[in-house]
């Protein structure tokens, strides 16, 4: 068993378990978008984020991969934390604005702004199409083509592929093809329609080692 402090709470769990299972374990919510139960982590998108150790040592690590270690101290909503998620979400933004998955999370973490180069991709390249393929169809059907820029996700040489079976288990877990937004602005990055635009409780600029982790908010909830 190892044991880790996870906001200022003791836990013990059994070794191998990650951040992020510890954290949901004791209630605390962690945002994730390339992470899904039954299938193995992957850390692409980085949404997971938690800070561990202290002071200039301190660093951000996915907490979807990274296990548990002996003594580790995590907050899981720092202000750095927040701040790194609400820069991946406006990156998020930038690649597949009309996917209602990140336009959601946009709202949830207060997204207001868009600031890089709006590209109008819909895959995110979050892989969950291919590790559902592979690791629950069984087919490997698709997978990662190319790298850096130029990578993608399809069938070997763009060919159709013998052992698709056509489950749509690809199209089930991706985020930018669940749900879209449709908002009338095409070239406005972020909707807002879902936005809860004056929450009550806190004076956010007063927390910085530790934001609101409530998942819904109470006070939020009230007042709907």
């Amino acid at each position: 068993m190892v044991n880790v402090m996870i906001n200022g709470i003791p836990l013990e769990v059994e070794r191998g378990t990650t951040l992020l299972e510890a954290a949901r374990f004791l209630g605390f919510p962690i945002p994730t978008l390339c992470y899904m139960d039954g299938l193995s982590p992957y850390g692409a998108c980085r949404l997971c984020v938690v800070e561990i150790g202290e002071g200039p040592a301190a660093r951000l690590v996915s907490s979807c991969t990274y296990p548990v270690q002996e003594g580790l101290k995590v907050r899981t909503a720092s202000e750095r934390v927040v701040r790194a998620r609400k820069m991946i979400i406006e990156l998020l933004l930038a690649s597949c604005p009309q996917s209602k998955v990140i336009q959601d999370l946009a709202s949830k973490f207060n997204v207001r702004q868009q600031r890089f180069k709006q590209e109008y991709e819909d895959c995110i390249l979050c892989g969950l199409c291919v590790r559902m393929c592979e690791e629950q169809m069984v087919a490997r059907a698709i997978g990662f083509r190319g790298r850096g820029e130029t990578r993608s996700i399809g069938t070997p040489f763009d060919i159709k592929s013998d052992v698709c079976r056509l489950c749509g288990g690809c199209i089930y877990v991706c985020p930018a093809c669940q749900l879209r937004c449709t908002y009338t602005e095409p070239s406005k990055a972020i909707c807002g329609g879902c936005a809860n635009l004056s929450p009550p409780c806190i004076e956010k600029d007063k927390f910085h080692d530790m934001m609101c982790y409530m998942d819904p908010c109470v006070a939020c909830e009230i007042i709907k």
